[in-house]
């Protein structure tokens, strides 16, 4: 590779970073997820051929897009097959689809909107023929999305419990395990719902891991918790006198046996249900290593399960291409990537995602350490971008970021302190001062984020 190969100007940089994560969401394209699904498995479409009956069921930020793909397939290459649609998609994603009902909800808080949807799942399904197919098109936000509260219960409920469970500190599979037992459709209700029909989920996964139990809340997934398990949660995590007494009440009647608790992934009714996953963030990643590669970066992933603070993943990416530079000759322009989800903790009042945080902190990281004049010095540009795959970063309208060498002091000039806005969660403010944020709008998917840190070949 000549010199004019290796060196890669700022501009081309962040060309690149921007198709390579093109490419990583393409991987996680719904429509193409589910026709690849079809054509992968024989057995589906031979299961389609030969229904009565086929009712299809969407949730999720990609409900629509799923439910439109299938709807097609059904029309094109099952002509001959009754089949009925319903897709319940967060607002942002809502759009109509070609004999499917469309109904919207709120994400990620829940709403009353979802909750007539959920109730409007189980009448649908209802409504099917007795040996129906039922094919559910699973996809990340689904949870919030369809929150059916159980018999006994309302919304408001289950938010103060789970509200609860956040504020004193307890794990994802906490609050997943007393989520499945407050809602009629979560941790395999809707296979429950399903009956004797039979089941078949294809399922796009935001999920670290692709746990099936955990994404959406595993509708069509075996539980392994209890309602007893669910009471020791809240006695353990000390708030079982303050979470709402009709969640008491709830969680006493299943523990006393006399409220169906959750399947277990061994109960019978799973025998007529199959779950397959069609996407995750792991294929994403692994198409965005291939773009890079063809591009002519030497790729080294720094972790496909990257989750932990945000300011602090930003920090580790800023370590690994130090020693990434001090290890190993630089054999033309580097890229380092990472596919997973980060958390914040909310320390202020400002406005930004875990994304946009990420790349402030990777802004501010490389300029405290001295990195950007280490790599200005030996004539190294680079560029790094942080972008969810849904196309929405926190509550703002951005997707992420992609930040330089210049952009601490771009938002300087405008008059901002990256200090500062870091400091009370307002990387959205600064990094709008410096030009930075990437707005796209909400994708029609959701396989978490990936992060592309890309570092120019010498001269």
């Amino acid at each position: 590779m000549g010199s004019s190969e290796r060196y890669r100007d700022l501009d081309t940089l962040r060309a690149d970073a921007q198709a390579i994560f093109a490419k990583g969401l393409d991987a996680a394209c719904p429509a193409g997820r589910v026709v690849a699904a079809f054509s992968e498995d024989a057995t589906l479409a031979e299961e389609v051929l030969s229904a009565s009956e086929v009712c299809v069921v969407a949730f999720g930020k990609a409900a629509c897009r799923m439910a439109d793909a299938v709807a097609g397939l059904l029309r094109t290459r099952f002509p001959a097959v009754p089949w009925r649609g319903l897709a319940v998609v967060n607002r942002e994603n809502s759009e109509p689809v070609e004999g499917v009902e469309v109904l919207s909800s709120g994400h990620p808080f829940p709403d009353e909107d979802g909750v007539r949807a959920s109730l409007r799942v189980v009448e649908f399904i209802g409504e099917a023929r007795s040996d129906a197919l039922v094919l559910v098109l699973v996809s990340g936000g689904g949870s919030a999305i369809l929150p059916s509260p159980a018999d006994g219960i309302d919304l408001v409920d289950k938010l103060e419990t789970t509200n609860l469970l956040l504020g004193c500190g307890a794990m994802i599979a906490e609050i997943n395990a007393a989520r499945k037992h407050l809602s009629v459709l979560k941790g395999g209700g809707l296979a429950r719902v399903c009956g004797e029909r039979r089941v078949r989920s294809l399922i796009l996964s935001d999920v670290i891991g692709d746990d099936l139990s955990t994404i959406a809340s595993g509708p069509t997934v075996g539980d392994p918790t209890s309602f007893e398990h669910v009471k020791r949660i809240l006695q353990e995590r000390e708030i079982w006198e303050r979470v709402p007494e009709r969640v008491r009440l709830r969680v006493g009647r299943g523990v006393r046996g006399e409220v169906p608790d959750t399947p277990m992934p061994d109960d019978p009714l799973f025998d007529q249900v199959e779950n397959r996953l069609i996407g995750s963030n792991s294929q994403s990643l692994e198409a965005a290593m291939a773009a890079a590669s063809d591009l002519g970066y030497r790729v080294e992933v720094l972790s496909d399960r990257l989750t932990g603070e945000a300011r602090v993943a930003g920090a580790r990416f800023v370590s690994h291409l130090g020693a990434a530079l001090s290890s190993s000759p630089r054999e033309g322009p580097l890229a380092i990537l990472a596919g997973g989800e980060t958390t914040v903790t909310i320390r202020g009042h400002g406005k930004g995602g875990r994304n946009q945080e990420m790349a402030l902190a990777v802004a501010m990281t490389a300029n405290r350490i001295g990195g950007d004049r280490k790599l200005e010095a030996e004539g190294l540009p680079w560029v790094f971008l942080s972008q969810g795959t849904d196309g929405i970063d926190g509550p703002t309208d951005a997707a992420g970021a992609i930040v330089d060498s210049g952009t601490v002091a771009r938002g300087l000039e405008k008059g901002q302190s990256a200090e500062d806005c870091l400091a009370r969660n307002d990387s959205y403010t600064f990094l709008e001062a410096s030009g930075d944020l990437v707005i796209t709008g909400a994708s029609g998917t959701n396989v978490a984020d990936l992060q592309i840190l890309l570092v120019s070949g010498s001269r």
